[in-house]
């Protein structure tokens, strides 16, 4: 039986972070014909493509197990080490986590900020949708999520972090503009909105099930950034749907109003780690665990 090659797992796991066979050579201080070599005698072990070179490279599903087991190997090793080598230098341990935009804009921070003080950390954060951070824990890219998914992958446990409620909200001037005579399946169609991007759906969502209103029946600006959103629902540009958690020192001082107090989103959050996670990353779950259970509702 065959064994795995961690050199040249190395070379995978460096080529998808940069997304460059050149500059993962650079990273690894080899040339690029190397690391290509490395590649083809992994694909010619596994006796399978590992890679499909596009743009951006992304892993086939044998390329993405692989990854994902190099990326575990890679956390329990990190945090071996130190036990067994403690006279040698200590390097940051690396630890990449996926999580949704709004999580990053209210709580998410605070839960992380205490075991970044103390502890040697490289920290990477991938900011996707809520519905797609498991993909990140899928392919290895990450070793924790926060999910609206509750079924955690094979290998993985789920916790419950508690609810993220969302409402939809403007300033008072884009009401007076907009919504005068209060928000309808007519006034909706004038006025613009914010989504975080085209696949975005919690947007489009709200407005279907509370307003019968397909996307196509209104306009919406594209912002990549929850604070954004924030700042151009201020300005009186247009409306979106906010966590409340986010908000709530705005509504309460009256620089941005609820249009539709009647109505509510609700996404339930969780948090999903390895089943084997301990040292320091076991911290970062209990904290994220901790801080997420008691801000969100």
């Amino acid at each position: 039986m065959k064994e795995l090659d961690y050199k040249l797992l190395s070379a995978l796991a460096m080529i998808i972070e940069v997304q460059s066979f050149e500059l993962a050579a650079q990273k690894l201080f080899i040339s690029q014909s190397a690391i290509s070599q490395r590649i083809k005698l992994l694909e010619e072990n596994i006796g399978q493509p590992i890679l499909i070179r596009s743009q951006p490279i992304k892993l086939t599903e044998v390329g993405t197990q692989l990854l994902s087991h190099y990326k575990k190997v890679k956390q329990l090793e990190n945090e071996l080490l130190p036990q067994l080598l403690p006279d040698v230098p200590v390097k940051p341990v690396k630890i990449t986590l996926a999580v949704n935009a709004d999580s990053v804009a209210t709580w998410f921070i605070k839960a992380l900020s205490g075991v970044l003080k103390n502890h040697l950390i490289e920290l990477n954060l991938l900011i996707e949708h809520e519905e797609r951070t498991l993909e990140k824990l899928r392919s290895g890219e990450a070793i924790g999520a926060v999910s609206v998914e509750k079924t955690p992958l094979k290998g993985y446990r789920a916790f419950e972090l508690g609810k993220m409620n969302y409402c939809l909200v403007a300033s008072k001037s884009f009401q007076q503009k907009y919504f005068a005579q209060g928000v309808s399946n007519t006034s909706l169609k004038m006025a613009p909105a914010i989504s975080y991007d085209h696949k975005d759906d919690m947007h489009v969502k709200f407005i279907t099930e509370h307003f019968n209103l397909a996307p196509s029946e209104y306009y919406c600006h594209r912002v990549r950034s929850s604070e954004a959103f924030v700042g151009l629902a201020k300005q009186g540009v247009a409306y979106c749907l906010l966590p409340e958690l986010q908000i709530k020192d705005a509504l309460a001082s009256g620089e941005l109003v609820n249009v539709c107090p009647d109505k509510i989103l609700v996404e339930t959050i969780y948090w999903h780690s390895w089943i084997l996670v301990k040292g320091v990353n076991k911290k970062i779950s209990q904290e994220i665990i901790r801080v997420g259970q008691k801000l969100l509702t």
